[in-house]
């Protein structure tokens, strides 16, 4: 996807287990099917599960995930991955890695879910929770920039994309968000990144947060992408009512969940089906409910 990835494969993982936790170096490592585009994951025996940047611009995010994360664990109403090993660059493998806790549970079928109306409530709560969590000493979110921000790589990405988007329809509901109101609170805890890759369901409730990558203190208008990026349009009003969104808040995550969809359909919709296709439904739910 990227030119700078590294190739990652099961020998490679085993070489780094056995040479570095060798209590675990007896256990099977498979790879596991993801559209992540940052990290490799390894199933490594029933339990666990290796995730190891591919590349160097993932690596930041192990120190901040094992320093973090446990802190934020028992704060929070479902699991989230807590490191249980750091390791370390090994022979032509040049980042740190860890190991976590496997979680089960599945990413959710966006067009089919179970309990759409229980899942809405699931993940305002999980929501509401991260952000309520004391902010002191956290860092920037990867995303804590204000909209304005974002307002170029949005635009280039709708031009490039006219043909394969409604350019006109997708310029006017970006132009919308930009005259929302910024955030005048301070900043909390966001997640960032509440993809359908990000989430597990079980039996169609909220069963874990995962991909903790983006991880910081900004806006949290940001994680109203959950909204569009999971959510069905029939949920969403019940969903922001849950998280008590006000109009500003609301038209700044629908800008958010555009412009990431744009920018991630820009770049991956011939490298990577998985975002690509989730970038496409996003762009066309945004869309669709722009005049509500």
């Amino acid at each position: 996807m990227r030119t700078d990835e590294l190739d990652i494969d099961v020998l490679l993982v085993q070489r780094l287990v056995a040479g570095q936790f060798p209590r675990w170096a007896g256990l099977g490592v498979e790879a596991v099917d993801s559209g992540g585009t940052s990290n490799a994951m390894y199933r490594l025996g029933a339990d666990l599960v290796v995730r190891l940047p591919r590349r160097a611009g993932a690596e930041g995010d192990v120190a901040k995930e094992h320093r973090w994360l446990p802190w934020l664990a028992p704060r929070l109403p479902v699991a989230v991955p807590v490191p249980l090993g750091q390791g370390l660059p090994a022979g032509n493998y040049p980042f740190r890695w860890s190991v976590y806790r496997w979680l089960d549970g599945a990413t959710p079928d966006v067009g089919r879910l179970v309990e759409p109306g229980l899942l809405a409530e699931d993940l305002a709560g999980f929501i509401d929770a991260l952000h309520r969590v004391d902010p002191v000493g956290g860092p920037d979110s990867y995303r804590s920039e204000h909209l304005a921000v974002r307002d170029t790589v949005t635009r280039e990405a709708i031009e490039e994309l006219r043909g394969v988007v409604d350019a006109d329809a997708a310029r006017a509901v970006w132009e919308t968000a930009l005259r929302a109101p910024v955030w005048a609170g301070p900043p909390v805890w966001i997640h960032a990144d509440l993809q359908p890759g990000n989430v597990l369901v079980d039996r169609g409730r909220l069963g874990a947060v995962i991909d903790f990558g983006c991880l910081g203190l900004g806006d949290p208008a940001v994680d109203l992408i959950v909204a569009w990026y999971v959510l069905p349009g029939d949920v969403r009003e019940a969903f922001r009512a849950a998280v008590a969104a006000d109009d500003a808040s609301w038209g700044r995550g629908r800008g958010w969940a555009l412009s990431i969809a744009l920018v991630e359909l820009r770049y991956y919709r011939d490298t990577n089906p998985v975002m690509a296709g989730h970038a496409r439904r996003v762009i066309r739910e945004v869309l669709d409910g722009r005049e509500r």
